[in-house]
């Protein structure tokens, strides 16, 4: 649990604008695109759609938002499982002189706080997910007409998403690659400007280190039930 917290954080304060070739949540698969009338295109393009929605003035925006929303959140797991790490101390110093009522008492203790963060931490993650996808797919859909436009108007014939490791896509000369093109032609069309530089963009910090804090023990020699 607390490897799956520590990972959960660590996206919270990380996905900001420099930390953007981060995959985010990838939008829903759009219906495929119309060819236009004319000409038939020769050429073919990669993209890494996924990137392409968080580099967008929009997405930046809408990305960063979603970080600030989150803080609050992030804070409020980080001090929860700070108070389970200081439990925790405590019984590991305290269990040889602990009598068996007060070290059972501290135990519960922290497994009920553990079962607690364990439940808020899966909740946030859920939220997150969710509303990454929601900005990811509102975006994605307009960024698909700009693509298709785009696709027409260069005589591009194909275009791959290059954005996942399932991409059938082993080599591709970097001429191809249209990712920046769509990003720039995206601005331009939603007129959205881009955000202003923050001093704590260029180097996000994780807010908490792993930790390393054992479960909870009735004694040396026998393990507390697992979450």
């Amino acid at each position: 649990m607390t490897r799956k917290l520590a990972s959960f954080l660590l996206v919270v304060a990380a996905l900001s604008l420099a930390a953007m070739a981060q995959t985010p949540a990838a939008p829903a698969p759009a219906p495929a695109a119309q060819t236009p009338d004319g000409p038939v295109g020769t050429k073919i393009g990669i993209i890494n759609i996924q990137a392409a929605i968080m580099n967008t003035n929009e997405g930046a925006r809408e990305f960063e938002a979603l970080e600030k929303k989150f803080e609050p959140k992030r804070a409020e797991l980080q001090t929860a499982k700070a108070e389970i790490d200081k439990l925790q101390t405590q019984l590991n110093n305290q269990s040889a002189t602990l009598n068996d009522s007060a070290r059972k008492s501290l135990i519960d203790s922290i497994e009920s706080k553990q079962k607690v963060l364990q439940r808020n931490f899966e909740d946030a993650q859920a939220d997150w997910a969710n509303q990454q996808n929601d900005i990811a797919n509102r975006i994605g859909g307009k960024m698909m007409e700009v693509l298709e436009k785009y696709a027409a108007q260069n005589g591009y014939a194909v275009v791959l998403d290059v954005s996942t490791q399932q991409s059938p896509v082993l080599w591709a000369n970097a001429g191809t690659n249209i990712t920046k093109a769509i990003v720039d032609a995206y601005n331009a069309q939603s007129n959205v400007p881009a955000s202003a530089p923050t001093p704590s963009a260029s180097a996000p910090k994780a807010p908490a280190a792993r930790s390393t804090t054992r479960p909870a023990t009735a004694s040396p020699s026998k393990a507390a039930p697992k979450q």
